[in-house]
C-alpha cells in the first residue's frame, strides 16, 4: 500500500526526495560546523571549507548574487512542475535540484558562504548538496539524450 502511494502520487515522491536531500545536507553541515573536522584519509579529507563563491571556487564573494539567481531557479523549479515529466527518472533528478539548490540557497542566506566539507586532493570541495547537484544534471542531460 505504501509503496502504491509512493509510486502513483509524483508530488509525494518529488517532495520526499526534496527533503530528504535537504536533510541530509543542513546536519552534515550543522555537524562539520561545529566540530570542525579535520579528518585525513589521504586522498579524501573531510574538513570545514568555506566557499563565498559557486562551484570550483569560481564567482568568489559573490553570495548576494549566487543567492538571488539560486532563489530564481528554485521558484522557476516550484512553479513549472507542473510541466516537469511525470515519470520517476525525471521527477528524482528534478528533486535532486531542488533539494541541492535549496540546501545551498540556505548556507548563501544565513551564512554569506556555502559550507563544503568532502575533500578530494584532486577535486575541489564539495557538499551533500552539491552532489545532489552534479547528480541531478548528470541524469537530466542523459534523460533528455535519451528522450530525443
Amino acid at each position: 500500500m505504501v509503496k502504491n502511494i509512493f509510486l502513483k502520487n509524483n508530488k509525494f515522491f518529488f517532495s520526499i526526495i526534496v527533503i530528504t536531500v535537504l536533510i541530509l545536507d543542513q546536519i552534515t553541515k550543522v555537524i562539520v560546523r561545529q566540530i570542525n573536522p579535520h579528518i585525513d584519509w589521504g586522498i579524501l579529507k573531510i574538513q570545514l571549507i568555506q566557499n563565498s563563491g559557486a562551484g570550483f571556487g569560481i564567482l568568489q564573494g559573490k553570495s548576494f548574487w549566487l543567492a538571488l539567481i539560486s532563489l530564481i531557479v528554485i521558484i522557476a523549479i516550484i512553479y513549472n512542475y507542473k510541466n516537469i515529466p511525470k515519470n520517476h527518472f525525471a521527477q528524482t533528478f528534478f528533486a535532486l535540484f531542488l533539494g541541492g539548490a535549496i540546501g545551498n540557497f540556505i548556507d548563501r542566506i544565513f551564512f554569506g558562504q556555502v559550507t563544503d566539507f568532502i575533500n578530494f586532493t584532486f577535486w575541489p570541495a564539495f557538499n551533500i548538496a552539491d552532489t545532489a547537484l552534479t547528480i541531478s544534471v548528470i541524469g537530466l542531460m542523459i534523460y533528455y539524450i535519451k528522450e530525443k
